[in-house]
């Protein structure tokens, strides 16, 4: 095989593997190098692949000790409402915390393969979802691993000893003892009602949500708001909770998001919007946060942004500043 063969090969795996050391490690970047370190191992190694297994697997078998040996630090990202209890708007701090606390959002083109089987795609973005890969988190790297491959990639147990260098009893009790973690915390599945795609109803409630924003219409927006909905603003470990709290944040710190113009993103299974805020030095707008939202029971139930523009922003395919459009800037003048 030409090395140009075998980068071509290689390179059909990158989608799956970054959704899987995604799943993992929590972040986004981390599983872009760990991705880039696999492809790098498998083709120095390449001449002593025997054939024994698929390529496939040759190749989660390396990402799985990537992964584990970056995993060895025991750091486990989370979002804000994982760490700190939510605080009344009178008490309001922007505090932040290091960039590896947090779990990171991805976008769905980098992590989600385009499977025939509708309900695959379903269980893979699903299994990409905020709530869920917080929950996988909590797992000890070797649980995470098993559930991941069992439960998401639907690996049989034999086929995911293999891969670890362990037995089938073992596999399925760290499957055990991985599904009873995460049937311990509420909200894992929280996002479930999310349809894919969306359905009309939900179609409809995000273009109110953006009309709302947009418009900076605080009446509106708590007419969407889920009573027990949550606001997290990663870096920072503040997160609110309920329509009051949220909107009042909005109006207050907040205040200078008026005005601002949301771009739709597919981010981590579920919908999304690039935030641009007004920018009064250059004119047009300038990034301000990737939004992920979470739906239940036709209301928005999460509503989290990520302020990190300077990263996130090029990992989308976002440009960093947009103009504004000439008739929009008349009306406002």
């Amino acid at each position: 095989m030409t090395t140009a063969d075998l980068d071509v090969r290689l390179e059909k795996h990158r989608v799956e593997l970054t959704g899987y050391c995604y799943r993992m490690l929590g972040s986004s970047f981390e599983a872009e190098d760990a991705v880039q370190d696999t492809l790098v191992r498998a083709w120095r190694s390449y001449d002593k692949f025997e054939g024994r297994s698929s390529m496939r697997s040759w190749l989660y078998r390396i990402a799985t000790n990537v992964c584990l040996d970056m995993l060895t630090a025991g750091n486990k990202r989370a979002r804000p409402m994982d760490l700190t209890d939510s605080t009344p708007l009178a008490q309001a701090a922007l505090t932040p915390r290091p960039d590896n606390t947090w779990l990171e959002p991805m976008p769905d083109n980098r992590v989600l393969p385009t499977p025939s089987d509708p309900a695959e795609a379903a269980v893979a973005k699903e299994s990409v979802r905020l709530a869920f890969m917080a929950a996988l988190q909590q797992l000890p790297p070797k649980q995470r691993a098993v559930l991941i491959l069992r439960e998401v990639l639907q690996w049989k147990a034999s086929e995911v000893a293999e891969l670890l260098d362990s037995t089938v009893p073992s596999v399925n009790s760290a499957l055990q003892r991985a599904r009873a973690t995460l049937a311990e915390r509420d909200g894992a599945a929280a996002e479930g009602a999310v349809s894919d795609p969306l359905d009309e109803e939900q179609q409809k409630l995000l273009e109110r949500y953006v009309a709302a924003f947009e418009g900076y219409d605080m009446t509106a927006l708590t007419a969407l708001l889920h009573e027990d909905a949550v606001m997290t603003m990663p870096p920072f470990d503040l997160w609110l909770s309920g329509p009051e709290d949220i909107t009042g944040f909005m109006t207050t710190l907040g205040a200078p998001c008026a005005n601002s113009h949301l771009v739709p993103v597919e981010v981590n299974g579920l919908p999304g919007f690039a935030q641009y805020k007004p920018d009064p030095e250059n004119g047009g707008y300038t990034p301000w946060a990737v939004q992920v939202l979470e739906i239940s029971e036709g209301r928005i139930m999460g509503f989290h942004c990520f302020l990190d523009t300077k990263r996130w922003f090029p990992l989308f395919g976002l440009p960093l500043h947009l103009e504004a459009d000439p008739d929009e800037a008349e009306q406002r003048a």
